[in-house]
C-alpha cells in the first residue's frame, strides 16, 4: 500500500453525495478508491439514489451505503408539490441523522445534492465546479477548477483539499459482483444455449440503447454492421424491457441467429454477464462503464459526447467518433432536431472495427 503524509486524522468520517446516474456513480467509484487507498483510516459513507446502489453493495471501498430515492424527489419537483419536496428532504435529512461527518463531498455538483451535503451536518463541505447550479451557496469551500474535461479527473479534484494531488491520482472504476451471483452468468448463459470463453466463437453483447434519445444510433445501423460478422461470433442484445421494439428493429435488419435478453437482468446480474463477454457494442451510457468496471473490452460510439469527456480511461475500450462537424455539444436534445452527428456514423465503420476486434 503506498503510504501518505496524512493530514486527514485516523478514523475520519466523510460523506459522498452522488445520488446517480449510472456511468457517474462508476466514475465516483474511481475517485473513492483512491480516497481509501491513501487514506485507508478514513470512514467512507455514500448518499446515493436507486437504482445505482445495486452497483456500490459490496464495494469493499464504502463503510456505510445510505439509500435516498430521489426518483421520488424528481416527481414531486415536476408537479411543484411543495409538500411532497419537503416530505423527500425531511427523509434524506432522517437518514443521515444518525451518524456524524467530519467532511461531506458533493461529487454531483447540482443544486439539490449541495442541499443534502448542507443537510448532513457535515462541518467541512466541499464542492466541485460542474453543473453551475449553485451548489456553491451550501459548501465552506470549493475544489480546484480545472481545465481538463473529463469527468473523473474533474470530480477527483474533490480530493485536492484533502491532501491527495491529480498526480497520486490512479484510474479504474470499481465494481464487485456479489458473492450471491456466484455461478449466475453460468447458469444463465447455459440456460440461452450461449457459450462464453470459446476459442474461435467469441461472445459479443450489443446495448442498442441509452439514456438520452439522441445519442442512440439506428437499430437498423446495428442490424447492418453486425450483418458482415463470422457467423461463430455469439451476439447477444441487452437492454431494458422498454427497448425491445428497437432490438427487434436490429435483429430483423441482422437476418441471422441472436438473442435478446433485454428485461430479463438487474443492472447487477447485467455486470456478472458482461464479465464472460468478450466485447460490448455500445453507445455512451451506463453499461459501457458497467463493462470497464469488470474489465470487458468495449467499442462505443460517440456523437453529442465524447470520450475525452466521458470514456474510459483504462485499458482495452475502443471508440469510434462521429466524423460530423457538430459533435461532442453534451446537450440532451440536438438544437438542429437531426440527431445528425450519430447519423454519420456509418454501419461498414463499425463493422469493420467489430471484425477486427473479434476475430
Amino acid at each position: 500500500m503506498l503510504e501518505k503524509k496524512a493530514s486527514l486524522p485516523p478514523g475520519t468520517s466523510i460523506l459522498i453525495v452522488r445520488l446517480s446516474a449510472i456511468g457517474d456513480v462508476l466514475h465516483t467509484t474511481s475517485v473513492i478508491h483512491n480516497l481509501k487507498r491513501l487514506y485507508p483510516d478514513c470512514q467512507i459513507t455514500w448518499l446515493v439514489s436507486a437504482p445505482a446502489d445495486s452497483l456500490l453493495q459490496e464495494n469493499p471501498d464504502i463503510d456505510r451505503l445510505l439509500v435516498w430515492d430521489r426518483r421520488r424527489f424528481d416527481q414531486a419537483f415536476s408537479c411543484l408539490n411543495l409538500h411532497e419536496l419537503r416530505t423527500c428532504l425531511k427523509a434524506a435529512k432522517q437518514l443521515m441523522k444518525p451518524y456524524h461527518f467530519d467532511i461531506a463531498l458533493d461529487i454531483q455538483g447540482l443544486f439539490l445534492s449541495g442541499l443534502l451535503t448542507r443537510l448532513s451536518g457535515a462541518p467541512r463541505r466541499i464542492g466541485i465546479h460542474e453543473r453551475h447550479e449553485g451548489n456553491f451557496l451550501f459548501m465552506t469551500e470549493m475544489a480546484p477548477d480545472i481545465a481538463d474535461r473529463h469527468k473523473i479527473r474533474r470530480y477527483a479534484t474533490a480530493l485536492q483539499p484533502l491532501g491527495i494531488t491529480p498526480a497520486e491520482f490512479q484510474p479504474g472504476l470499481v465494481l464487485k459482483i456479489p458473492t450471491k451471483l456466484t455461478g449466475f452468468a453460468e447458469a444463465f448463459w447455459q440456460a440461452h444455449s450461449i457459450q462464453p470463453h470459446t476459442p474461435g466463437h467469441p461472445l459479443l453483447v450489443v446495448n442498442t440503447r441509452t439514456t438520452w434519445s439522441d445519442k442512440n444510433w439506428e437499430p437498423e445501423n446495428f442490424g447492418l454492421a453486425l450483418r458482415s460478422l463470422p457467423h461463430s461470433v455469439q451476439i447477444v442484445f441487452s437492454g431494458a424491457a422498454n427497448d425491445m421494439p428497437y432490438i427487434e428493429r436490429a435483429q430483423h435488419t441482422l437476418g441471422r441467429q441472436s438473442l435478446s435478453i433485454a428485461g430479463q437482468t438487474s443492472l447487477i446480474e447485467l455486470a456478472a454477464l458482461l464479465q464472460s463477454a468478450d466485447l460490448l457494442l455500445t453507445g455512451d451510457t451506463g453499461p459501457l462503464y458497467i463493462a470497464e468496471a469488470v474489465n470487458t473490452p468495449t467499442l462505443s460510439l460517440w456523437g453529442p459526447t465524447h470520450p475525452d469527456i466521458y470514456g474510459p480511461l483504462t485499458p482495452g475500450h475502443h471508440f469510434i467518433l462521429s466524423p460530423h462537424d457538430c459533435t461532442a455539444c453534451c446537450k440532451t436534445r440536438c438544437k438542429y432536431k437531426t440527431n445528425a452527428c450519430m447519423h454519420a456514423i456509418k454501419p461498414a465503420i463499425v463493422s469493420a472495427k467489430l471484425k477486427e476486434l473479434l476475430t
